[in-house]
């Protein structure tokens, strides 16, 4: 309860971490902070939901299941998230009985310093959170050492993978998020404001640098013929540094990073598809060598890199189809399986979508569907690896195992004077 308190009063200095470091607008800083809140309050009623079990399986007979922590934990965060992905493990990884360390991405590291610093000052014992720091051999360290006994990351396919299948190799448990394409269905009876609105914020926000972030706006029908507008809506984005007022969008993390979205947009041109809004080469007034990329809209096919990478910047790929049954078909032939949404106002059409679509979170109407953290991560196919996904029940299940105890009191022991070497069959 106190670490709630103090990470609302230090909310400022978290977020203006995140804006120096990562480049997000405030706001959005601001709001990378409360979605992690949202799991130390659910993590502050979890006594409950670690409750064992007890029944009498047979006369003066017990059998019991109670929850036990791993012991040391690791979570290994992305640079897009700095604060809600160690949110995410730090409270359910010690409100579970474990000790923790964190591994902040080497580019924006302050907001788990501070973070790390206010449990200490809301009373968590010296040596349960532990920050290190590093890149490629802090994580190797991680992976290999034997006595952490499970990893949580977040961040990129590559990383992603040599961090899975190093700590398998020590019998580590690895829950790990991968990358996404994350696409959204916008049907001709959608409400076209509403709809628009939404893609915009999905796709451009926070720079685009989200693994959640709608990438692919599949445009079903007469949907189609709202490109223009959809086009003049984000020619009004703001792109600046994040302490600016009136900022929609900051920079991208790198000039790698930059050089590399840059590089996919003109591939689309390369590969014949249609750059409708060209956010390459985009300047902002005062910051010359500033990693910006201005919004960017590419009509293409599902043939293109543009559509087949992660392009993590903030670029929109739409594709045309003609049908619902089309899209589902373009959703469920992509190898990432994060998130998706369909915009409409018919219930049948939204249930179809939800049923047959192969993405483990879904949104109607709902443009990023991040579960709230009674419930639990469940991104699938290619961007998930592990078998236990993030907090909810299942970030419980992460962090504990069972130990089951069957107790034999039997009065008639007291004065019994022959032992069995029958098969014990509890009746």
């Amino acid at each position: 309860m106190e670490l709630q308190h103090l990470l609302r009063k230090h909310e400022d200095a978290i977020a203006s971490s995140i804006v120096l470091e990562q480049g997000k607008t405030y706001a959005d800083a601001k709001g990378d902070l409360l979605r992690g809140l949202q799991v130390v309050e659910t993590a502050t009623g979890i006594p409950s939901a670690l409750l064992g079990n007890t029944i009498e399986v047979s006369k003066d007979m017990d059998t019991s299941t109670r929850r036990l922590p791993l012991g040391v934990c690791a979570s290994i965060a992305p640079f897009n998230f700095p604060a809600m992905i160690p949110l995410w493990t730090i409270p359910m990884a010690i409100a579970t009985g474990n000790t923790l360390i964190v591994k902040p991405s080497e580019r924006d590291p302050g907001a788990a310093m501070i973070i790390a610093e206010l449990c200490q000052r809301a009373g968590l014992p010296a040596g349960v959170l532990n920050i290190v720091h590093g890149t490629v051999p802090t994580v190797n360290a991680i992976c290999d050492h034997p006595k952490i006994k499970a990893i949580s990351f977040v961040g990129g396919d590559r990383a992603g993978h040599h961090i899975y299948e190093r700590g398998r190799k020590t019998g580590k448990r690895v829950q790990a998020n991968l990358g996404a394409k994350n696409h959204a269905v916008v049907m001709p009876d959608a409400n076209k404001n509403h709809a628009l609105n939404s893609l915009i914020g999905a796709a451009f926000g926070a720079a685009g640098q989200r693994c959640m972030a709608i990438s692919v706006a599949v445009l079903v029908g007469n949907s189609q013929q709202w490109i223009p507008e959809l086009v003049e809506r984000v020619k009004k984005l703001k792109v600046n540094q994040g302490f600016e007022g009136g900022a929609d969008l900051g920079p991208v993390i790198s000039t790698a990073s930059k050089a590399r979205i840059e590089g996919l947009i003109a591939s689309a041109e390369e590969q014949g598809g249609k750059i409708v809004l060209d956010g390459r080469g985009h300047q902002v007034p005062g910051y010359p060598n500033g990693n910006w990329v201005g919004p960017t809209i590419i009509e293409a096919t599902a043939d293109m890199r543009c559509y087949k990478e992660e392009i993590f910047g903030p670029v929109l790929v739409v594709i045309p189809a003609d049908t619902l049954d089309d899209a589902l078909a373009i959703i469920n032939a992509n190898k990432y399986g994060n998130g998706t949404a369909i915009f409409t106002q018919s219930g049948a059409t939204a249930r179809k979508f939800e049923v047959e679509v192969e993405v483990g979170q879904v949104g109607i109407n709902v443009p990023i569907p991040v579960p709230l953290p009674m419930f639990s991560w469940s991104g699938n196919k290619a961007s998930f690896l592990g078998d236990i996904p993030f907090y909810g029940r299942s970030g419980i299940d992460f962090y504990t195992q069972n130990k089951t105890t069957t107790a034999l009191w039997k009065a008639e022991d007291a004065i019994g004077n022959e032992a069995s070497v029958d098969m014990p069959t509890h009746h």
